[in-house]
């Protein structure tokens, strides 16, 4: 009966102080860890190149950087649609910034949305809407109170869920292409420098020096794809995986709300999503017991 009422059947009887109204948005800030690991990697290969005594200059071949460059680009956009492309660039200049991961102010906002939706009306909830800086909250608020089956409504959801996850993916999986066939094209720079020095070879000097400055593309190669492309596709991969855990909270509050579960119960039942510091404590769960025992009544 509870499920085909959903958020639906008024309550009027019952008047209480409008609740206050958490802001999930998040304010982003550059991500710290991610410069510092950039900046490390660059100066740790930077002092191996002064500790060999060689000159920087000599990793310095242009040409070398237009194939390697170039060829990883045409590889990208042989292998990856358009759309696809354009997500993964939005995604990869994200990674730059970061916001804050805690889950437990969300959480308390669900909660006062589960108040309004027990004690007042689901045209109460729908007038708050737009003041949810949680899109996913948002949508699964608004299906909430249009949809009278909560199996439904939990289909939607996870359809919805799983299409973001598979973006995710997608986005990550076009720099793990590239950084794939990024040390080969630096192998078939490395091979046209070699070409070149043999032609050459009959002053042995500049092929001793050429071979080495053949070996710059595959440096080159090497480098973009183990310090930047697979490094950001990995990186992708545990920012979605992160937001998939936080999106699988919100389903599982809208659904307590369309439920009109009680906001203790429905606390108890979100924190599990939260960090361990932040869960709840042994002896709590007695007194939800309890409370959902005299709610029975």
């Amino acid at each position: 009966m509870a499920c085909e009422q959903l958020l639906r059947a008024p309550d009027c009887t019952v008047h209480v102080r409008e609740p206050t109204l958490f802001n999930s948005g998040t304010h982003p800030r550059i991500d710290v860890s991610f410069l510092a690991g950039v900046a490390i990697a660059v100066g740790a290969i930077t002092l191996g190149v002064f500790a060999t005594g060689v000159s920087p200059r000599y990793f310095l071949q242009p040409v070398g950087a237009v194939i390697v460059l170039g060829g990883t680009a045409g590889v990208i956009l042989l292998s990856t649609p358009r759309g696809a492309l354009l997500s993964s660039a939005r995604r990869a200049a994200e990674l730059f910034v970061t916001a804050p991961a805690n889950r437990e102010p969300l959480l308390e906002e669900m909660v006062q949305y589960a108040r309004i939706a027990r004690r007042e009306s689901a045209q109460v909830l729908e007038s708050k809407l737009g003041a949810i800086g949680n899109s996913f909250l948002r949508q699964g608020l608004e299906m909430a109170i249009d949809i009278n089956s909560k199996d439904e409504l939990r289909a939607l959801l996870e359809t919805e869920l799983r299409v973001r996850e598979r973006q995710g993916e997608s986005d990550a999986k076009a720099l793990e292409v590239a950084g794939g066939f990024a040390p080969t094209i630096g192998i078939i720079g490395t091979v046209v420098g070699l070409i070149q020095v043999m032609r050459q070879f009959s002053d042995l000097a500049s092929v001793a020096s050429g071979i080495g400055m053949a070996f710059v593309s595959t440096i080159y190669g090497l480098a973009l794809a183990n310090l930047l492309l697979l490094p950001a596709a990995n990186r992708i991969r545990a920012r979605v995986a992160e937001k998939f855990e936080t999106d699988e909270m919100v389903l599982e509050g809208v659904l307590c709300i369309a439920e009109r579960l009680h906001p203790t119960l429905m606390r108890m039942r979100l924190q599990s999503f939260l960090r361990t510091g932040h869960r709840p404590r042994p002896d709590a769960v007695a007194d939800v017991l309890a409370l959902k025992a005299k709610a029975g009544h």
